[in-house]
């Protein structure tokens, strides 16, 4: 089976997913959406509104910041892949519980595997958390370790991975937009190693 009729398929089992509560809350599962050869790999937390009601990651004001992020290291959302860990809108935009993350991981965890992306790019604290303690790292503060890189092995090889602040806090901290911006120059540099 080939990468497209793999993530197909599993798409559509996120779809129709009701293993947890948020399945019967949705207006519509968030999937993914990309290339599902891309080197980089952004996963964020859950969708909210715009999302829930488009069945499309990153397409509210947080996405417009992170669109612009990626316009200025020169890459689209054409080549990329984003997803959450949670596909489904959390009510009011709260906070995944862990018990949502696990129920939803495993879809994350397929999306990883089929793509077998270079750099996976956690944004927030949650899919951060989620990440690095998968593949076994030490789970510090995002104030202490966003822009840095860790790199893990699978069965796939090697890959990097580089925890980001959330877009979003750009729009309530606007002073952060620059600590976003720094830690997207430096994945325009991890990239060009690749």
């Amino acid at each position: 089976m080939g990468k497209e009729e793999a993530m197909r398929k599993l798409e559509e089992k996120i779809r129709t997913c009701q293993r947890c509560p948020l399945g019967k809350l949705r207006t519509n599962a968030v999937p993914g959406s990309g290339s599902y050869d891309a080197k980089v790999m952004f996963v964020g937390e859950a969708p909210g509104y715009w999302e829930d009601q488009k069945g499309l990651p990153f397409v509210g004001r947080a996405g417009k910041v992170l669109d612009e992020l990626l316009e200025e290291i020169g890459l689209s959302r054409d080549e990329i892949y984003i997803t959450n860990i949670v596909k489904c809108r959390p009510p009011e935009n709260r906070d995944p519980t862990e018990e949502e993350i696990k129920a939803c991981s495993p879809y994350l965890d397929r999306q990883i595997d089929i793509i077998r992306p270079k750099v996976i790019v956690p944004l927030g604290r949650h899919s951060m958390r989620y990440i690095l303690e998968k593949f076994g790292f030490e789970v510090e503060p995002i104030s202490k370790i966003h822009g840095k890189t860790f790199e893990a092995s699978t069965l796939f090889g090697k890959f990097v991975i580089m925890p980001m602040y959330h877009p979003a806090v750009a729009l309530y901290r606007p002073a952060m937009r620059e600590e976003l911006r720094k830690d997207f120059q430096k994945l325009k540099g991890l990239l060009n190693g690749f």
